[in-house]
């Protein structure tokens, strides 16, 4: 299997089978992100036990792109401090150059290593239009984390 097919096929699980599709009970932050454009919607929800993101919810309905990334982030993102968000939502815009940086996010030699699943997405930068599918829930995220300050 090559590593376009691997990726292709974590995105496809990640739609199919997303992970944390639920809303929560008591959130400590909420915050709706639209595409007009295309139409993809998410709502993201995060639980915070002092800085850390103890649980969050990612309900959407849209492209596979977006819906993909929005699970994949929901998991990536799951008991992390906030300083630890702020640097994987970083590490992602450089990697989907939507953020200019000289770092090296991406090893082709060891795919995976620095962002995990994540690194599946990076696919779509070959796809200018399908980047803000892709950034969707990343800009909600940090939309959530700010109502819960």
């Amino acid at each position: 299997m090559s590593l376009n097919e691997l990726y292709r096929e974590v995105i496809l699980d990640h739609y199919r089978a997303p992970r944390h599709h639920d809303h929560l009970a008591d959130p400590s932050g909420t915050a709706e992100g639209k595409n007009p454009l295309c139409g993809d919607e998410v709502t993201i929800e995060i639980a915070l036990d002092g800085d850390v993101i103890s649980d969050i919810g990612a309900i959407g309905v849209g492209c596979s792109i977006s819906q993909a990334s929005a699970s994949m982030m929901s998991e990536a993102v799951s008991g992390k401090s906030r300083a630890e968000v702020e640097e994987l939502v970083r590490k992602f815009k450089v990697m989907m150059a939507i953020e200019d940086s000289d770092e090296e996010i991406v090893n082709p030699d060891r795919p995976g290593e620095a962002l995990g699943d994540l690194e599946a997405l990076q696919g779509v930068r070959k796809f200018p239009v399908r980047i803000k599918c892709a950034d969707l829930p990343w800009i909600t995220l940090q939309q959530a984390l700010e109502e819960a300050e």
